[in-house]
């Protein structure tokens, strides 16, 4: 399943937001039921998203190396 563009280009912490308010709104349970399977399909989007994005970020620190000398570095993580 691959996520809507807009979503795709937010920041890992525009979409945690959006994923805390929607999560708050199922757990009122205020929403119609349309309402809510649209929200609950949108919050998976967003934790698909959030997710990569840890992952990628994990990635980038795991090479993060130490170079001869002591002296860290860094390699750049290979996403493909």
């Amino acid at each position: 399943m691959s996520e809507p563009a807009d979503i795709a280009a937010m920041s890992f912490e525009t979409a945690l937001s959006e994923l805390e308010q929607i999560v708050g709104r199922l757990e009122s349970g205020q929403a119609p039921l349309e309402d809510s399977i649209r929200l609950y399909e949108r919050g998976a989007a967003l934790k698909a998203h959030c997710e990569k994005k840890l992952k990628e970020a994990s990635l980038r620190v795991e090479k993060i190396v130490v170079g001869a000398g002591g002296a860290p570095g860094a390699e750049p993580a290979e996403f493909g």
